[in-house]
């Protein structure tokens, strides 16, 4: 499964509101082509390629390149793009919206392993490994992505070490958040579970708002969180209402949540 877990970074008592974060941001034979090219690239779009994880610390000629071999697609909201156990042969970067990582359950439930946001990477487990995909992906909103096929995967991994380095950074990070989401699981109420998985999100995605808030820029309903930390979304609803009657939180007239005092929040995780 090529996803994260949401969950706090280790050690951090809080979170500084005022700081926009991104995220600091699996074997198979390659084969020899890539994707077919695409029309000339613009200065807009290799700068959207700045910000994803994969291509941090790419030269300017490099991100050129990648640009031209990579296809971008927008995709509805609902839009199942990866489904579990196919053969995997593309891997997805997200220039925005939002996706969720997911298992249906026999009994019809749905499990989300994460939700992931702009500047991610999804489905780079399988073309690594060349097994079947391990978890379906549904887009959560409109969203574009840019695809990047096996074989421009592979030859990039050898052409260009930094992104190596960056894919290693990548699931080493993921491992550890989602340890950090075992453990919450396993010691916190649901109230310290919503509160810590909304930090999580905040964390990698917050937009800096305002009178020192920080926005949650992602599509989350209350069921997508109750699936998240193990919960009904009837607990979920109560404690969302406890952290807004507190002014811990609120939510904005797009249905984004707007966290107002993460210090509140970290202390009822911790």
């Amino acid at each position: 499964m090529s996803g994260q877990t949401n969950t706090p970074h280790s050690g951090t008592s809080g979170l500084d509101p005022t700081h926009t974060v991104s995220a600091e941001r699996r074997s198979s034979t390659p084969s020899p082509s890539g994707i077919a090219g695409r029309s000339k690239q613009t200065p807009m779009e290799l700068e959207a390629l700045v910000g994803i994880s994969l291509f941090r610390d790419l030269k300017i000629e490099q991100l050129s390149r990648l640009s031209a071999l990579m296809q971008r697609k927008r995709y509805p909201a609902g839009t199942e793009i990866i489904t579990v156990n196919l053969p995997g042969e593309i891997v997805y970067i997200i220039l925005d919206g939002s996706v969720k990582i997911h298992i249906d359950q026999p009994d019809g439930s749905d499990v989300i392993v994460a939700i992931l946001g702009a500047g991610e990477v999804v489905g780079e487990m399988s073309v690594v490994d060349s097994l079947g995909r391990s978890a379906s992906v549904t887009t959560l909103e409109p969203s574009t992505l840019l695809l990047m096929d096996r074989a421009t995967f592979w030859t990039s991994l050898r052409e260009m070490p930094t992104i190596t380095y960056n894919l290693v950074d990548i699931l080493s990070r993921r491992l550890r958040l989602a340890n950090l989401h075992a453990r919450s699981l396993s010691r916190l109420d649901v109230y310290g579970r919503v509160a810590g998985q909304l930090l999580a999100f905040a964390w990698e995605y917050g937009e800096a708002a305002p009178k020192g808030d920080v926005v949650i820029p992602l599509r989350l309903t209350q069921s997508d969180l109750a699936s998240m930390v193990g919960a009904s979304r009837v607990r979920v609803n109560q404690a969302l209402s406890f952290y807004k009657r507190r002014n811990y939180l609120s939510t904005n007239r797009d249905r984004r949540i707007v966290i107002h005092d993460p210090g509140a929040l970290s202390r009822r995780c911790s």
